[in-house]
């Protein structure tokens, strides 16, 4: 594997990063600690090794600290939880991720408190998490939040159904289920209460303005399927659009990469040209929605650049080179 090539991806968008993201990562480490979520020493090098805050603080450049905490925490949570629902034995038993989902789901749906200490880490964080989230919320905000997440927990007892049956999904079923399975449809519904952007529902909900949603959540997702594809490789797990490609094409891991990266190219293209098209007034809505674009180019630039840069969690291959004209323009 180390003479794969990985493509040296480089979006069209300005790279970002919150003035607070040490600051940030500090918060995490100290919050991670009292939530009880790590117990290993290993798990806890890991953690350090990931820097997930800095992931946080390049998505939401702008955010003040007491907001990119919030967001950051509730990120290194879904990191957690993914690595459990992935890597854990239990996580590939569907049963058991469905009560463990449902009681999580409870706490967002009943605001049930649980606290530190009780034996529930991954209950108390969301339980830590959501207070603070309904503190800035309205309650149109929280049911649209709280759809985002349960449909993340639809798709990750999905992949663990995939699991048991030793399912390996269409090239179809994964891209219609990735973005889902990645939960940056909570991340982009978090845009409101973190950079304090208010959009009018109907511009937020209209197909072009959707559509540019739903290409930044293929890029983000799929650029960290190719960052990620060896390690998950590694660990026997086909989730991961080059692995999907792999299998399916019967091809080699390298031209699955390849392939990968064209997708990304034409998602690319269609963001662009739909940016273009945007349905601006000249009213004050116009502003809003210009800023909101401007998260949906520092989610799609800053999870690329957070991969390359700042974490040590996707293994990339030591020996590595660009692909020829791979980066995007």
């Amino acid at each position: 594997m180390t003479n794969i090539q990985m493509p040296a991806i480089r979006y069209p968008f300005p790279s970002r990063i919150n003035q607070h993201a040490e600051a940030a990562q500090q918060h995490i480490t100290a919050w991670v600690q009292e939530m009880g979520l790590l117990n290993t020493e290993k798990a806890w090098q890991r953690f350090h090794k990931a820097k997930f805050a800095y992931l946080a603080a390049r998505a939401f450049p702008d955010a003040a600290l007491h907001e990119l905490c919030l967001i950051a925490d509730f990120n290194t949570w879904l990191f957690i939880l993914d690595d459990k629902c992935d890597e854990a034995a239990e996580g590939r038993k569907s049963d058991y991720l469905r009560s463990i989902m449902a009681g999580l789901t409870d706490i967002l749906q009943t605001n049930a408190y649980c606290r530190p200490g009780d034996g529930q880490p991954l209950s108390a964080a969301l339980s830590s998490i959501w207070e603070r989230m309904r503190a800035l919320s309205t309650p149109g905000w929280r049911l649209r939040f709280i759809q985002t997440v349960k449909d993340y927990f639809t798709a990750c007892i999905w992949e663990a159904e995939n699991r048991e049956r030793d399912v390996i999904p269409s090239v179809e079923d994964y891209t219609r289920m990735r973005p889902y399975t990645g939960a940056l449809l909570a991340d982009i519904e978090a845009v409101e209460i973190i950079e304090k952007i208010s959009l009018p529902r109907a511009i937020a909900e209209q197909a072009l303005l959707q559509r540019m949603i739903q290409a930044c959540n293929n890029l983000v997702c799929w650029t960290n399927d190719i960052f990620s594809c060896i390690k998950e490789s590694r660990q026997g797990d086909v989730h991961n659009l080059v692995l999907v490609l792999q299998h399916h094409r019967q091809c080699s891991l390298q031209e699955a990469i390849n392939e990968a990266w064209g997708m990304l190219k034409e998602e690319t293209a269609i963001f662009v040209a739909l940016e273009k098209l945007l349905p601006l007034t000249g009213l004050e809505s116009d502003y809003e929605l210009i800023r909101f674009v401007a998260v949906l180019h520092a989610w799609i630039t800053g999870n690329a650049d957070w991969s390359i840069k700042d974490t040590g969690r996707y293994q990339l291959p030591a020996v590595s080179a660009p692909l020829a004209h791979s980066s995007f323009h």
